[in-house]
């Protein structure tokens, strides 16, 4: 079965290789130098009674489907033979097809492409040997074995080729010694992908973490982690967003977040939040905490509890937020709401009354007219005072599934509300046939406010107001109230998307009222008005 020198017809080089030996018989003794070298016994693969036997009852590998491996490592190992067509070659493909993808080929090009191992003739590797070490390097890290199959009359050859290949398998060799060398290498290319691929993965785990780090670490807002514990929660991390917040940095890591906490912080919102970290419950709340200067600001804190995959809490982050300018604004507004709401109408009541008395003591016309103008101010200021006092409730509350309102309920009532008001004016109403529950705060007193207002300006005798409300799928509903009067000036509906100036800016609330509450809500705001009259528009979700 031995292959002759010029089996495909062409001669050796000068000086190479004469042709490749056959497969060892079964009675010649072994010779496998090498590094993978095994002397395992096999059947002989000259025998004609059959392809060679497999050596265990396995039979061919099946396809990885470990989806923690790279994609290469789901197919079976591809060998790549390159070698002469000829006995020797079909003699290995024979006993490596068993185990193996294999393909033939003595097409340099085919060096590209993807396998698991190269095994080489003399002939082919002498003429190919060039290309071996940047295909090594084309792999890298990834190992790439290559084989070189040799005989006798190759010997002086071996020393030169160990710089290019894995192993050298001298012919004649047994099947199940070359196939356990052809083995090893296979799997040390297998364990070096796996490797290469847990490397890659780490790699971009790494990168990953250095970017949320970086991401926390540059955050515009003061962020911190500490472990959960009884009683003490100490800090491990801080951000730089913290340390600019609050003067503090990593010199605080094993202390509780309570030295934030002074004289004035309040006991209750200390006791909500300590309440919170013992039920391992989240939190947001306004707190007054003090810098390391002793400075005060009012910190919007929130903290979440971070667990583990035993759904255990490890540790808290909290994230810091200075509202001390919001809530200097706020305070301002409660004060300024107090005077609108109070000072202003006890003003304005003591102003109306004094008013009538001079109309008592008066009788000719021309001295009526100056007091009717003084009662008709006070009644303006304190419609715009009930207007303040109306925005500020219907925008302090806080949606939720338990403040509920059904429109199919409210709007007829105020409907009917209206109508006792406005005798002369004509009201419409066109509901769902369905309840229609709706969490939106403050939308039957914008609802309410459109439509008092569509009376209330309108010129004509017996003005009328018809007020639709309709389902937008699912999650959405759009309420439409349209008049038939004179139109919202130009200007009122302006100022709405770009804000008031001393020269532009609304003469009514009720629009201010309406636009909020739509926004607040996330709704859209939209009014359209000619010489016809003016329809109002109120497009918001069901459940904010």
């Amino acid at each position: 079965m031995n292959a002759g020198p010029h089996e495909t017809g062409d001669g050796p080089p000068s000086g190479g290789i004469k042709g490749d030996p056959p497969f060892k018989d079964a009675d010649t003794p072994e010779q496998s130098p090498g590094p993978a070298s095994d002397p395992e016994e096999s059947s002989d693969p000259d025998d004609d009674s059959g392809p060679p036997e497999p050596d265990d009852d396995s039979g061919p590998p099946e396809p990885a489907t470990d989806p923690e491996k790279p994609p290469e490592l789901d197919d079976i190992p591809r060998i790549l033979l390159f070698m002469r067509p000829g006995r020797n070659r079909e003699l290995l493909t024979a006993a490596l097809s068993e185990r193996y993808a294999v393909e033939t080929t003595t097409d340099v090009e085919t060096l590209e492409s993807t396998f698991d191992c190269c095994v080489f003739d003399a002939h082919e590797f002498t003429r190919v040997a060039g290309t071996i070490q940047p295909r090594r390097a084309l792999a890298a890290p990834v190992f790439l074995p290559f084989v070189l199959l040799v005989g006798d009359d190759t010997a002086p050859m071996r020393d030169h080729a160990w710089e290019h290949v894995d192993d050298i398998v001298e012919l004649p060799v047994r099947k199940r010694a070359l196939r356990s060398r052809i083995a090893n290498l296979v799997e040390r290319r297998r364990t070096s992908l796996r490797l290469a691929e847990r490397e890659r993965r780490l790699t971009e785990t790494v990168a990953d973490l250095r970017l949320k780090e970086r991401a926390m670490d540059e955050a515009p807002v003061g962020i911190t982690v500490a472990e959960s514990g009884e009683g003490e929660n100490p800090l491990v991390y801080t951000n730089h967003g913290f340390e600019t917040l609050t003067g503090y940095g990593s010199e605080m890591f094993g202390a509780d977040c309570r030295f934030l906490q002074g004289t004035e912080t309040d006991p209750d919102t200390r006791a909500e939040i300590r309440a919170a970290l013992d039920e391992e419950q989240p939190i947001s709340t306004d707190i007054l905490n003090y810098r390391r200067n002793g400075q005060t600001f009012w910190n919007r804190l929130t903290i979440a509890p971070l667990r583990d995959e035993h759904d255990e809490v490890t540790h808290y982050v909290g994230f810091q937020t200075d509202i001390t300018d919001r809530k200097i604004r706020e305070r301002r507004l409660e004060v300024m709401g107090r005077v609108l709401n109070h000072n202003l109408r006890n003003k304005m009541n003591l102003i109306d009354g004094y008013a009538e008395l001079l109309r008592s003591t008066v009788d000719d016309e021309a001295s009526q007219e100056p007091l009717d103008i003084i009662s008709e101010t006070a009644d303006d200021l304190m419609r715009i005072a009930e207007t303040v006092r109306k925005i500020d409730h219907a925008l302090a509350e806080t949606p939720s599934a338990d403040s509920a309102t059904d429109l199919t309920e409210r709007l007829p009532e105020l409907v009917s509300r209206m109508s006792d008001r406005y005798p002369d004016a004509t009201f419409s109403l066109s509901l769902p046939d369905a309840s229609l529950d709706v969490t939106v705060v403050g939308l039957v007193t914008a609802i309410e406010e459109a439509v008092e207002n569509a009376v209330k300006h309108n010129d004509r005798t017996e003005p009328t107001v018809a007020v639709r409300v309709e389902r937008r799928g699912p999650e959405w509903i759009a309420i439409e109230i349209e008049d038939d009067g004179p139109g919202i000036p130009d200007h009122e509906v302006h100022v709405l998307g770009h804000g008031e100036t001393n020269l532009t800016h609304a003469d009514r609330l009720g629009i201010w009222l309406m636009y909020w509450v739509v926004n607040k809500a996330g709704g859209e705001f939209s009014v359209s008005a000619d010489d016809g009259g003016t329809t109002i528009g109120l497009s918001v979700p069901i459940d904010p």
